[in-house]
């Protein structure tokens, strides 16, 4: 591996002899440390089990498909303020995105199922994680009967669950039996996620 120094000091040489044999690295370069190894946190701990649980146990798909978003856009532009003037909540997209999911999940039972041993599990309730980002990690708290609320429910327990998950005041039962789970990349910047 060349560094940015390797290459500053061969244009500083004068006259440079040709190149005989290649050094590693060392694993300090100009005072600077290359690998820094710091102890994880238990909340960083288990969201690493989770997720690697999940891979080990979850069959692992990722479609995606172009919709278009005109109207669900227009219908917010409409509603927006007297939304956000009735319950004191902004009306945002993911509450669209978790009515969408459940309805799908109620059109194909199999997405909201599970394999135990031999047998296949339906549901017949939608529990929606939703992946939140905090300073500590990710974690994903649960909407419990998503099925059963209404747009104004669902963003006020998104608020509520998300500043819950930034304060570290999640309890374990608040992140565990979803059925279903969706993350939103494009506060990160993504356009898409696996």
């Amino acid at each position: 591996r060349i560094t940015k120094a390797d290459v500053i000091g061969h244009m500083n040489k004068a006259e440079q002899p040709a190149i005989k044999q290649y050094e590693l690295p060392k694993s300090v370069v100009n005072g600077e440390q290359r690998e820094e190894r710091v102890k994880m946190s238990k909340i960083r701990q288990v969201i690493a089990a989770r997720l690697k649980a999940s891979q080990n146990t979850a069959a692992i798909l990722t479609t995606f498909n172009e919709i278009d978003m005109k109207n669900v856009m227009d219908l917010r532009a409409k509603y927006k303020d007297a939304f956000e003037k009735k319950y004191g909540i902004k009306l945002g997209f993911m509450s669209f995105f978790i009515k969408a999911a459940v309805q799908a999940l109620k059109e194909i039972a199999e997405i909201n199922a599970e394999i135990s041993g031999d047998e296949i599990i339906y549901k017949h309730y939608y529990d929606v994680g939703v992946a939140v980002g905090t300073d500590k990690g990710l974690v994903v708290p649960v909407i419990r009967g998503a099925d059963q609320m209404s747009f104004a429910e669902i963003e006020l327990t998104l608020v509520a669950l998300g500043k819950k998950a930034r304060e570290g005041k999640l309890q374990v039962s608040e992140m565990e039996g979803a059925t279903f789970t969706i993350s939103n990349g494009g506060v990160y910047g993504s356009l898409l996620s696996t």
